[in-house]
């Protein structure tokens, strides 16, 4: 569930971008219901990629895995990058920038 709330987010503010920014590349690969894979990159320095499977197909313990990045420049021109799971165990999101718990 918190995967969601962070990707309805990060969707916010990719649609909150100025209209001068670009899609550079852009990659798509729905595989059905045992996942998908998608990546992009935009001109302003925003890139993601994630990678999503099916585990455990047709038993009780059946998950999807979902496995990304995001990068992007902030305003100071420091380069984020988040990196996350998400799973049965729920959302692990992990980068330099954020508080080890």
């Amino acid at each position: 569930m918190k995967w969601i709330i962070v990707l309805a987010v990060f969707v916010a503010v990719v649609t909150c971008a100025p209209a001068d920014v670009e899609v550079l590349r852009y990659e798509n690969d729905n595989i059905g219901i045992d996942g998908y894979k998608f990546a992009y990159e935009q001109s302003d320095g925003v890139s993601r990629s994630e990678e999503a499977v099916l585990k455990n197909a047709g038993t009780e313990q059946e998950a999807i895995e979902v496995r990304g990045t995001i990068s992007w420049t902030a305003p100071d021109g420091e380069v984020y990058t988040l990196n996350f799971v998400a799973d049965e165990n729920g959302y692990r999101p992990e980068g330099a920038h954020l508080p080890h718990l």
